[in-house]
């Protein structure tokens, strides 16, 4: 490998980053010329250390080209003794570059320097006259972070006129500084004596040579804009341009991949290769353009470590638990115990002593790989992996691997998916283990020990944001490295090929022997793992399919032990407030704020360009979500774990093990001659039914698996759930499996840590949503429930003091597992001395009325809408199904009185389940195809409809619903045209739909077809029929982060499921109190025209847009204004 020498990297990187930043830009005044060094992102080099100039010195203005550095440059005062005896071959090379592109950008407009005649007869190039220098000039930074060449060869051009005039105007002052020819060879030129004549000759002639070089200087302005936008060379110049261009997408992750590269070198300590990579990369002029400043500041960082030899002193001594291991059944300490059969211990330790031999012979694997792309002779600008596979141990990778072995369903798993996971892991490690590495992790222990002792003694009088602390103590530790550290997010690209490295280790060095089982085969060694290929929406995808044996092994030994990683679980302590996009949730795991679909980055543009204030109140929603302590129900979580025990309940949602699971039908190929084709079609479907049931119920049977393990190792603790949002602003809890958006089960588990009294109205709040629970009295009014739950107070108390063997009348509630838990919280209150002080964990939920009807209903101004989504108070609460169910049998009856014989077959089938998904889905995008498909389902669910209708009364169905909910909500159908015709429209052009929300936060929709495995185009279908759900999706995240806002001034606790609202019994009439007060603050803002004035603003402003959208996108926007205008006109819904 050839070793370059220090001092010459030194003036490499010196040469490309006076490349990358402005050359000396001109900034002229009347009575002085000053130089403006521009910087890129404030790490320009400063010129103020340089001596300052005094009169009578000879002072150079550069040529094109040539870059002045006063302190540390080429040519200045201040810099090296090598650097300015003489220039390197890079600084040569750079400064004819830039003449040659200068001259062929000039020859291609016509505007080649022409010689100008001076006043004594001598030919002058333009640029190269007398130019006078003020001494007194300051150093001021330029705005932009990059001028182009030809740009200021024109800014020297003007520059030159300009000083031309000044001297016309003081020609005394003039005589005392050199002066210089073109190209500074020629002697200077004799001193004139300032005529009276001979200066106003000399002033018109300027005057018209200044005309003429601001003419230049306008038309290479335009060339030069022109450029920019065609190449895209300046990202953050437009990036309202750049976002939807899928070459600058490339680009910007090839410069993400090559720092990423970098610094995987560095960390690892290959300094050579990261070296060796980054002058390769500077050696070619198509790969120099990929490299910015702080690609050689990684480089430069190193290099400064290595010459003045610093070594840390001390390293971190606190480590993060990357794995947690969770018990499911422990004997002794836990009242459900697992039983094992003496074979599952036998079994057990065969699969223990076979990981031993795969933990072996990936070791050795992974070291013989290293070595060989250690020693590749592959071209040295292309990213290898080597770097990345030594960041970590080589026990850790192979730790990774056998792990994600445990969690491969026996169905197999796709191969992206797979290695996106194995390489998402490997990265989490790096990123804890560079925060180690730069002393990050022990600044953040001070700073979040100090936070939550102030969240400790919070108080109703103590009224800060939890953001706003944190950025306190911040401030108070300034010193040290930033808690945002410098490590890149790895590009997708890289981590679905590191991971693909890892799973062909697997596949091709993890063996077993064919005989493990059966001793009756013959011994050989075949692999766990197969490589296969499957199709999957018409397309040829890699899988990884688990051998039979592997599968066996695994389900015979019955391992207690499951592995996860600390991401996927619940924080055992507050997690770090959100204080950026960037910064917050676990304290060393990397999260983002906004989850994104793969490959797109573009609300992560967006999110940049925000200021900090815009986020503010997105930011601390999360925080309040977040800031929730939960604790587990343990008497309930007892009995659902003994149901799972006990083969499980599909009526309770407990699913039953794979023993339960219907038997694959097996038949003798010598058999199958007698078979007629109908029958052996019929023995396939079987076949596949069979083996699709055996698949989802292994796949269901692991879920519940891993959401009761979780449950069970966290009993006794009290825990958080992290929050982050989707680029609809929705939130989510971070932790996939077990949180309070998951199933009944789940739900029913969990209750508030912090436990407040019932009060005077808090009872009546459990026994109302008790009936919610059950899914009865959907159209009673509140006083009606509570006096049903009432009447049925002996069923309540019999649930709760004998769930499995008394009436068990909790098991025919739509929600059972809620509603036993709410049974059990009733019975202890009404057996408590005193309701009033008993003191209720129980999170009491509020859920919306078909939410997306409400918003659609109030953007409208729909009153007969808004009175069905209980928008309007009325004597008892409205249910929009149950309205168009009856809506619907009224259409029917009129068409069976009319003879048609599906309206007359579908009598007496007509409910409120069967239209109850499709006018909920409605308005969120479903088709008329889609619809249909919602209720044949429902249709085949009724075991008494004919099933030969089921087609032609789900086409007949479909149709009446969506004719109902166009006469019941006038105003919704043409909002929604409306935002699907512009979305149309608006990707018609090219473009991405972007909007804002309310709360000030930027969406962009991320979908896009993959042409090629690097360009990637819009999708317009996906653009067009996504918009009108996905704006209701912010409203409706918009309305509930006000609501969380809310509540947190009040003193509440509060959590959301979308549009579903929990807090303490006690609180319940406050937080619905708020919630309807921020609803009716929300839709008094005019959001349609606030909507239509962003997209015009958007996509219809500018001489480039205006050309790329169509005609009819101006025409669809403007008419917004007419319609809310008419809307406007129709009275609001009252408060």
């Amino acid at each position: 490998m050839l070793i370059f020498s220090l001092p010459f990297l030194f003036v490499v990187l010196k040469a490309r980053i006076q490349q990358l930043q402005s050359d000396v830009i001109v900034d002229v005044q009347h009575a002085k010329v000053q130089f403006v060094k521009a910087s890129k992102s404030g790490t320009g080099a400063s010129s103020g250390n340089s001596p300052k100039n005094v009169s009578g010195e000879r002072t150079e203005v550069p040529k094109a080209g040539q870059t002045s550095c006063k302190g540390g440059g080429q040519t200045g005062k201040g810099g090296g003794k090598d650097a300015s005896a003489s220039k390197s071959r890079w600084m040569e090379k750079l400064s004819q570059e830039k003449k040659t592109k200068t001259k062929k950008l000039k020859q291609k407009l016509g505007l080649e320097d022409k010689p100008v005649k001076s006043s004594k007869g001598k030919l002058m190039l333009p640029g190269t006259s007398h130019k006078t220098i003020s001494t007194k000039a300051g150093i001021k930074t330029a705005s932009t972070a990059k001028k182009s060449k030809t740009l200021k060869n024109q800014e020297h051009t003007v520059a030159a006129a300009k000083q031309e005039h000044t001297m016309a105007a003081a020609p005394v002052a003039a005589a005392n500084v050199p002066i210089r020819k073109a190209k500074g060879k020629g002697k200077a030129l004799k001193e004139m004596a300032p005529e009276l004549s001979e200066a106003r000759n000399r002033s018109e002639e300027l005057a018209e040579l200044e005309r003429k070089a601001e003419a230049k200087a306008r038309e290479l302005a335009e060339v030069e804009e022109l450029e920019r936008k065609l190449s895209q060379w300046a990202v953050s110049a437009s990036p309202e341009l750049v976002q939807d261009n899928s070459e600058a997408r490339v680009y910007g992750d090839v410069q993400r991949s090559v720092r990423c590269y970098l610094e995987a070198c560095v960390f690892c300590g290959d300094i050579d290769r990261a070296h060796h990579f980054l002058l390769s990369h500077h050696r070619m002029v198509s790969r120099r353009n990929l490299l910015n400043i702080g690609l050689y500041n990684i480089m430069m960082r190193v290099w400064a470590k290595k010459v003045i030899n610093f070594e840390l002193m001390s390293r971190v001594d606190i480590r993060q638990n990357i794995h947690i291991h969770v018990f499911i059944h422990q004997k002794h300490t836990r009242p459900c115990s697992i039983r094992v059969r003496p074979c599952c211990l036998f079994q057990r330790d065969l699969l223990a002593v076979q990981r031993l031999v795969w933990h072996k012979a990936l070791v050795g694997a992974l070291r013989e790989s290293r070595m060989i792309l250690s020693s590749g002779t592959q071209k040295a600008v292309k990213l290898s992996l080597y770097p990345y596979l030594c960041l970590l141990d080589e026990k850790d990778y192979v730790d990774i691997m056998i792990q994600s072995l445990s969690n491969l369903p026996p169905s197999g798993e796709s191969l992206h998916i797979l290695a996106k996971e194995l390489g998402n892991r490997v990265h989490n490690k790096f990123c804890i283990r560079m925060k180690e590495h730069n002393q990050i992790v022990d600044k953040l222990s001070h700073i979040y020990n100090e936070y939550t002792e102030l969240l400790a003694k919070d108080s109703k009088e103590f009224d800060v944001l939890p953001r706003e602390r944190w950025w306190k103590l911040e401030a108070e530790h300034s010193s040290g490295p930033s808690l945002l550290g410098d490590e890149t997010h790895w590009p997708h690209m890289v981590v679905v090929e590191l991971g693909t490295y890892l799973v062909d280790l697997m596949v091709k060095h993890m063996k077993v022997n064919s005989d493990i089982l059966n001793s009756a085969y013959d011994r050989k060694l075949i692999p766990v793992l197969y490589h296969m290929y499957t199709f999957r929406s018409n397309k040829q995808v890699g899988f990884i399919k688990p051998h039979p044996i592997l599968t066996q092994m695994q389900q015979d030994a019955m391992d207690t032990t499951l592995t996860f990683d600390s991401y996927v679980m619940p924080m055992l302590c507050p997690p770090v407030p959100w204080t950026s996009a960037k910064f917050g949730a676990y304290l060393l795991t990397p999260t983002k704020m906004m989850r994104a679909v793969e490959g797109a980055n573009q609300h992560e543009i967006l999110l940049e360009k925000c200021q900090d204030a815009d986020l503010h109140a997105v930011l601390d929603s999360l925080n309040q979500l977040g800031n929730t302590a939960w604790r587990i129900n343990q008497p309930l979580l007892d009995i659902i774990i003994s149901i799972f025990n006990d083969k499980g309940s599909e009526k309770l949602d407990v699913p039953p093990p794979n023993s339960e699971a219907p038997k694959i039908p097996r038949y003798n190929q010598q058999d199958s001659v007698t078979f007629t084709s109908a029958e052996k079609a019929h023995l396939k479907r079987e076949v596949v039914n069979a083996k699709k049931k055996c698949s989802e119920m292994h796949s269901l049977r692991m879920d519940a698996l891993y959401k009761l393990s979780i449950a069970n190792h966290m009993r006794d603790e009290v825990f958080w759930f992290p929050h982050n949002m989707d680029f609809r602003g929705r939130t989510y809890p971070c932790p996939p499996y077990f949180n309070h958006l998951g199933s009944d089960v789940t739900r029913a588990v969990l209750v508030f840590a912090e436990g407040k009294p019932l009060g005077p109205g808090g009872l009546d709040w459990l026994k109302v949503h008790l009936v919610n629970l059950t899914g009865l009295k959907k159209r009673s009014s509140l006083a009606g429930r509570l006096e049903y739950a009432n009447s049925i107070m002996d069923d309540i108390l019999d649930s709760a003091d004998n769930p499995l063997n008394g009436k068990k009348w909790w098991q025919n509630a739509d929600e059972p597992w809620q509603t036993l838990a709410c049974c059990m919280e009733i019975a202890n209150a009404v057996r408590s001395p005193d309701p009033t002080h008993f003191i209720s964990h129980f999170p009491v939920h509020q859920d919306g009325s078909c939410n997306g009807l409400q918003h659609y209903a109030a953007l409208g101004r729909d009153v007969i809408g808004a009175t069905s989504v209980n928008l309007i108070p009325c004597e008892v609460p409205q249910d929009v199904y149950s309205g168009v169910a009856q809506q619907v049998e009224e259409f029917r009856a009129r068409d069976a009185e009319k003879g048609l014989k599906i309206a007359q077959v579908l009598e007496g089938f007509i409910s409120r389940k069967v239209v109850k998904q499709t006018v909920m889905t409605v308005v969120y995008g479903v088709t008329r195809y889609g619809g249909r498909l919602q209720i044949e389902k429902r249709l085949k669910e009724i075991d008494d409809f004919p099933k030969e209708y089921v087609w032609d009364a789900s086409h007949y169905l479909v149709h009446q619903v969506f004719s109902s909910l166009k006469e019941m909500f006038t105003g919704t159908r043409e909002i929604q045209d409306w935002l699907t015709e512009s979305a149309r429209l608006i990707a018609k052009s090219g473009s991405t739909v972007e909007w804002v929300t309310p709360l000030g936060l930027p969406i962009i929709q991320p979908y896009h077809r993959s042409r090629t495995q690097m360009v990637r185009v819009n999708d317009t279908v996906k653009q067009k029929n996504a918009f009108p759900p996905n704006f209701i999706h912010s409203l409706d995240s918009t309305h509930m982060m006000l609501t969380a806002l809310y509540c947190y001034s009040a003193g509440l606790t509060f959590v959301s499921v979308h549009d579903c609202f929990w807090t303490h019994a006690i609180t319940v009439d406050t937080m619905n109190k708020v919630c309807r007060e921020q609803f009716v603050a929300l839709h008094s803002q005019p959001i349609l025209q606030e909507l239509s004035n962003f997209l015009l603003k958007k996509y219809c402003s500018g001489l480039l847009t205006l050309t790329l959208v169509p005609k009819p996108l101006l025409r669809c926007l403007g008419c917004v204004l007419r319609v809310v205008n008419l809307l406007e006109g129709e009275p609001s819904p009252p408060d």
